[in-house]
């Protein structure tokens, strides 16, 4: 059959693929989520529609500026980043909150004007739960508690069947969790259980980033070297002023950026299906079986995944 006799028959032919719709929900965690959200931008596969901040690991004003300031640099200014005040049940350490500070002073930010983004007037819930309603099918990618998420349910519950799927990096299946008086709770969790109690209880397909995963993708002297010698690309520079001024102090792992790059590249990964509930009591994340079906990153090629990252970031 010919070009012309397909198009007759209504063949579209070389269409472009078209982009995954994506909403974003980070907690201000220093520096995974705001590198996550550089990252996001880069995707030729996506379309973000927004940014939401949930003040979890992070306190908001610093936290929305910072965002607001990478794109700014990005030069996304159309993209809204919403500021969510709601609070979980355990709040985050202080110390850990304050790291927002230092990211919304990084050199490589300073100049940026946040006033050029657009900044909703209404609350995260609400301009979650509007950004749902005016598209569909879309990708929630969440890097922090479900707070704001599972509000954007609660007043709006019909916005639950244009959630094409909720990309979640939380919990532990099979490992300790990272919470001091909860051994097997992991914060993301923690912060609020009822809120992710009440994502499960939805039929929305959800892709767990776990710490089973996490655990085993350090942040490397070795990536931070070859991230150095691409500082002349900004987001490259941007992350290494980042990571330094953590890394001398604690081990970090690609919590969010793993979580991110399934987003991207999801042919990298590898996952399993699990039975689950949550115990909002102790904010575990359990295995049970007849529990809630979610599906794991379970595994990860190490050198796609680290390649991925210092080519993104030397779009720029």
């Amino acid at each position: 059959m010919t070009r012309r006799e397909l198009l007759q028959l209504g063949v579209v032919l070389n269409a472009a693929p078209t982009r995954q719709l994506v909403l974003m929900d980070h907690d201000g965690g220093f520096p995974d989520d705001y590198l996550s959200t550089a990252l996001l931008l880069t995707m030729d596969t996506v379309e973000t529609l927004g940014i939401v901040v949930t003040p979890g690991d992070c306190y908001l004003e610093p936290a929305v500026s910072a965002t607001r300031k990478i794109l700014s640099m990005m030069g996304r200014g159309s993209v809204p980043v919403g500021a969510s005040r709601l609070e979980g049940v355990h709040p985050f350490p202080a110390e850990w909150r304050k790291g927002s500070y230092t990211i919304d002073q990084l050199p490589m930010l300073n100049g940026r004007n946040p006033s050029r983004v657009v900044l909703p007037t209404e609350g995260g819930a609400q301009f979650t739960a509007r950004t749902l309603r005016n598209a569909g099918p879309v990708t929630l990618l969440v890097t922090g508690p479900l707070t704001t998420v599972a509000e954007a349910l609660r007043i709006a519950p019909e916005i639950e069947a244009k959630i094409r799927q909720i990309v979640w990096m939380g919990g532990a299946l099979n490992v300790p969790g990272n919470v001091d008086t909860q051994k097997d709770a992991e914060w993301n969790v923690y912060y609020d259980p009822p809120a992710a109690a009440r994502v499960w209880r939805t039929r929305i397909p959800i892709v767990l980033c776990p710490l089973d995963i996490t655990n085993h993708v350090p942040v490397t002297k070795q990536f931070i070297a070859k991230l150095r010698g691409q500082s002349r690309f900004p987001l490259s520079r941007l992350a290494a002023q980042a990571y330094g001024k953590v890394l001398a102090d604690e081990t970090l792992y690609f919590w969010d950026l793993l979580t991110t790059s399934y987003i991207g590249r999801p042919e990298m990964f590898q996952l399993r299906e699990w039975e689950t509930v949550i115990v909002t009591e102790s904010g575990r994340t359990k295995i049970q079986p007849g529990g809630r079906k979610i599906r794991a990153l379970d595994r990860v090629d190490l050198d796609q995944f680290y390649t991925y990252l210092l080519k993104q970031w030397a779009r720029s």
